[in-house]
């Protein structure tokens, strides 16, 4: 009893003494006792309107802080709560094999399914400490970060009214489990790590799932396929490599902005 009463006065205590840029919030949870950490947006509205929340995830080597600088969804659409939450060190697939930086689990149970629950946490506490508007929750991420949104929407689907995994490919074990979701998808067709040819088989396998049509023009560099079921998906297809544009984080929240769970 005395152990969780000290997690909670440690989560309180963080919120309240932290004073970060932007107004950024750096929190900590206790997750079967390993200490996990976020910086979080609050909008002025939260404790009386009922509001949109962006989870956002660094990709490998990523830290919460350089999520928040280089995402920056706190400043694109202020009126949403803004989630930077922290990987662990987690051994890569493409890189850093022993684990000495941090990351995100990659599938259903590794490491102990710490990083699920880790968001389950973080999203309890939004939803006990301010109004959350249930139908506008999103997440997206790069890299190892996009992959672990796509672990989310396999996992934890039903939370979400739409993703946006940025140079990341599915699992294929994820594909039974992928309910029809809005999303979109960015892509560099040079991308030296996740290879084009494996995004492009993760967006013809997402256009097939939510029942999409032919393509559109959406913007510069993005197309739409539009679904009949009200689930479409969008492609930013660029000709760089693994990195993310920077215009990306703009084009996510006008997607966001679109989509409102039915």
């Amino acid at each position: 009893m005395l152990r969780k009463a000290l997690a909670i006065l440690l989560v309180y205590v963080s919120w309240i003494s932290a004073g970060a840029a932007d107004d950024l919030k750096r929190m900590e949870w206790n997750v079967e006792g390993v200490t996990r950490e976020a910086l979080i947006y609050v909008p002025a509205t939260a404790n009386t309107t009922p509001g949109p929340v962006v989870f956002a995830f660094h990709g490998h080597g990523g830290a919460m802080s350089s999520a928040a600088t280089h995402f920056a969804y706190h400043r694109l659409w202020p009126a949403a709560m803004a989630v930077y939450m922290q990987g662990l060190n987690t051994p890569g697939i493409l890189t850093d094999p022993e684990g000495k930086r941090s990351g995100w689990q990659k599938t259903f149970g590794d490491q102990n399914d710490r990083d699920l629950k880790f968001f389950d946490a973080v999203l309890s506490t939004l939803k006990r400490d301010y109004k959350v508007d249930e139908k506008r929750i999103y997440a997206t991420g790069h890299s190892n970060g996009g992959g672990f949104t796509y672990l989310l929407w396999a996992a934890r689907g039903d939370v979400f009214a739409a993703v946006a995994p940025c140079a990341a490919a599915a699992k294929p074990e994820f594909k039974p489990h992928v309910k029809p979701k809005p999303v979109l998808h960015v892509a560099g067709e040079n991308d030296p790590l996740v290879r084009f040819e494996w995004q492009k088989r993760t967006i013809d396998e997402l256009r097939k799932i939510n029942g999409c049509g032919a393509g559109q023009p959406w913007g510069e560099l993005c197309t739409m396929y539009p679904s009949k079921t009200g689930t479409p998906v969008v492609t930013y297809i660029h000709s760089g490599g693994h990195k993310l544009p920077a215009d990306a984080p703009a084009v996510i929240v006008k997607f966001f902005k679109e989509q409102v769970k039915p």
